[in-house]
């Protein structure tokens, strides 16, 4: 009874370390998506102050002005706390290094990626090392992340650990497969990946194991907030994280449409559960290849089916239809600068194409990309019969700049 509670207490000391860690990576990809969406909208910019010129700097107030435009945060008060959060964390600090507190006022502040200042240390350099990672085995042709089962369940974007480590060797990531066993261990302890039931340490072996953190979703500034506020409430269960519904790796309990048979990946009839990541998190923004991270039911006695989310189109519409004479639609061009993580929309459907879902504060949104628009080209090729996966693979392969042009339904 002792060795069992001690066993308990242990697993529960480890379970907070990994989620003190999936805290601290998610602080820092919000910090620098915030950096780079900054420099994008030249607040971050050399300031001169007191005959002295500081290179790359914010001010305190103008960027509170611009989180709250931006509708990151309600007021300043949650600006300044969302921001001391960031300091705390390493991730910006005042050009000085003598004002530890982040204050509403005209005072110089700058990332300490942008002044070399950001502490590499080992936690840093595994967890940049696990993102470099999941993005290369994202968007490689033949990737090893897939839908995968075990004991009669169904888990997305599960890998076995003796592919993950045959894959690193093949890509020389590792000298020896001992060197790819300490690798994996370590982004496993650093809360980067984790046994899809959560049972097992890694091992070189068949077991499969999946990513916790999906680097490609945009952050919303105030999860960091609320995550930090959860982290300091002990008793969450593990079942109200992998039933939260946003969790990268989820699949929604979505009934399927009749007549697309193609969004099923197992037969109705064989009872096989879906399985998400245990890591919580928000999935507030939308890839345009994001039909990867498709969403999933909690944990159920129900047997359930993969599918896609029902479609947002009032009605089918064909290509010819489209480029009728006198069709009621309206044909746009829009530009898309896309940024670290991507566009922000979604397509689905086949000849032709639609936008699916927009994430407000995405590069797509700012650009004029809404729902129901059909999607005529992109970069002046025509892709009006092609499907959804290979229209995803051409804007994914092609320039951080997309210009397509839509049909937008006249209401």
């Amino acid at each position: 009874m002792l060795l069992e509670r001690r066993n308990m207490e242990k697993m529960g000391s480890i379970k907070r370390k990994v989620m003190a860690r999936q805290h601290k990576a998610e602080v820092m990809i919000a910090g620098e998506q915030l950096r780079m969406r900054l420099h994008d909208g030249k607040l971050i910019k050399d300031r001169r102050y007191h005959l002295r010129t500081y290179p790359n700097c914010f001010l305190a107030q103008e960027l509170i002005d611009w989180l709250i435009s931006h509708k990151e945060v309600p007021d300043r008060d949650t600006a300044v706390q969302l921001m001391q959060h960031l300091m705390d964390n390493d991730i910006v600090h005042h050009v000085c290094d003598k004002r530890p507190i982040f204050k509403d006022a005209k005072l110089l502040y700058r990332f300490r990626k942008d002044d070399g200042t950001f502490p590499f240390n080992t936690e840093v350099k595994v967890f940049m090392r696990g993102q470099r990672l999941y993005e290369q085995l994202v968007t490689s042709r033949d990737s090893i992340l897939q839908l995968r089962e075990e004991k009669g369940m169904l888990y997305q974007r599960s890998f076995p650990g003796c592919q993950l480590i045959d894959w690193l060797l093949q890509n020389g990531e590792v000298e020896s497969r001992r060197k790819g066993l300490e690798l994996c261990r370590a982004l496993l302890e650093h809360g980067i990946i984790q046994h899809v039931s959560l049972k097992h340490h890694f091992f070189d072996s068949g077991l499969l194991y999946q990513f916790c953190i999906n680097f490609r979703r945009r952050r919303r500034l105030s999860e960091l907030l609320n995550d930090s506020e959860q982290e300091e409430v002990e008793g969450v269960s593990q079942q109200s994280q992998e039933d939260h519904a946003d969790s990268p790796f989820v699949l929604r309990k979505t009934p399927p449409v009749e007549g697309n048979s193609c969004f099923l990946s197992v037969e109705p009839s064989k009872e096989l559960k879906v399985i998400s990541s245990g890591r919580r998190s928000s999935l507030t923004h939308q890839q345009l290849n994001s039909s990867g991270y498709s969403s999933s039911c909690p944990l159920s006695s129900i047997p359930v089916v993969r599918c896609n989310p029902k479609s947002v189109l009032k009605r089918h519409v064909t290509c010819e239809e489209l480029l009728a004479p006198g069709a009621p639609f309206i044909k746009r061009v829009l530009t898309v600068m896309g940024d670290a993580l991507g566009w922000g929309f979604v397509v689905r459907g086949k000849s032709p194409c639609y936008i699916q879902a927009v994430d407000p504060g995405s590069p797509a949104a700012t650009a004029g990309v809404k729902v129901r628009q059909f999607v005529c080209q992109v970069n002046g090729r025509s892709v009006l019969h092609l499907d959804y996966c290979t229209l995803t693979k051409l804007v994914m392969t092609g320039p951080r700049v997309v210009v397509l042009e839509v049909m937008e339904p006249v209401d």
